[in-house]
């Protein structure tokens, strides 16, 4: 059988099929916005508790100047973020920076990097307070 035969002899989904798909997407994409606001919203939290405006959260590419700033690296830094690749392992320096910043130890930045959704409101809403390390 041809692939164009097998295209046109598909099914088409009915009403209900659909429906449970719509929703389901439905579902999906509440959860995801659920996470996105908590990720918004503890990094609005980790910005107050160093010191910097939280409303910097919200405004793409200028958060991640001022993470860079709270985790102690240069802001030149946000251009090596657009090196694919390179921008795995800088954002793994910048979290493990920024956990240290913050008294907590590398194994906590490895949290933030791979399981943000987690680890950024434990860092926020938690007992952390930001302590600078010195540059060196």
């Amino acid at each position: 059988m041809s692939y164009a035969l097998a295209l046109l002899l598909q099914e088409q989904p009915t009403p209900e099929q659909m429906a449970a798909a719509g929703g389901v997407a439905t579902v999906f994409m509440v959860i995801w916005l659920a996470i996105a606001l908590l990720i918004v919203a503890s990094m609005w939290k980790i910005f107050v508790k160093a010191g910097e405006p939280g409303w910097a959260a919200i405004i793409p590419i200028y958060n991640f100047i001022v993470l860079l700033k709270i985790a102690g690296k240069p802001a030149w830094w946000i251009i090596l973020l657009l090196i694919p690749v390179v921008n795995f392992v800088i954002l793994a320096i910048v979290c493990i920076a920024l956990a240290k910043n913050f008294g907590k130890g590398a194994g906590f930045g490895l949290g933030l990097l791979f399981l943000s959704p987690i680890f950024y409101p434990m860092l926020a809403f938690g007992d952390a307070r930001y302590q600078p390390q010195p540059q060196g």
